[in-house]
């Protein structure tokens, strides 16, 4: 394996910038480079949740969605380049309608919680959605993946179940929505 990184600084960014993969540099607070800090964001996210007690099924499955979210964050940092397609996104289709085969149907709203992998991960799906929200912002500026679009739209779906299965993991339950109820 070659070495991507030689040196950790390189002092290129002090000006405000940052280098993408075709070697153009960009303001960092561009719109390429606000969604590809987000997805990043996530991946961090997801890592977080890695670290909990996780079952070993939805070990792998966050492992191997963290492996295409790099992939999408290339995608992003090389204009033009095109990695998620329709078939990641299917498999996230049937992931999701197994996995949420299992649980109960939903009578009212989910609050974010239930425990802590629960809870880690609605911040994750939080964090998909803004994901979702730079790409969409960015492809009004220029062109990207539409299949990546859909797929972070999927992603924060699979989250969501995810957090009900973990809510509910060694007996535990979710926090359902109750409309109305007094602060006290």
């Amino acid at each position: 394996m070659t070495k991507r990184l030689t040196r950790i600084y390189t002092r290129s960014g002090d000006d405000g910038t940052t280098g993408l993969a075709d070697g153009s540099r960009l303001p960092k607070d561009s719109p390429r480079v606000a969604a590809l800090g987000t997805v990043d964001e996530l991946n961090s996210q997801l890592g977080v949740v890695l670290a909990l007690d996780l079952p070993d099924e939805l070990t792998g499955l966050l492992q191997s969605i963290q492996h295409r979210l790099f992939d999408l964050g290339g995608e992003l940092a090389l204009p033009g380049a095109t990695v998620i397609d329709d078939t990641l996104i299917g498999a996230l289709e049937q992931t999701i309608d197994r996995l949420n085969a299992r649980l109960p149907p939903l009578r009212e709203f989910v609050l974010p919680g239930g425990s802590l992998p629960a809870a880690h991960c609605h911040l994750a799906r939080t964090v998909c959605r803004r994901a979702e929200r730079a790409l969409l912002r960015l492809s009004r500026q220029e062109a990207v993946n539409s299949a990546s679009l859909r797929y972070l739209n999927r992603l924060s779906d699979l989250l969501f179940v995810l957090a009900r299965l973990l809510a509910r993991q060694n007996g535990g339950a979710e926090v359902l929505w109750q409309p109305g109820e007094p602060e006290t």
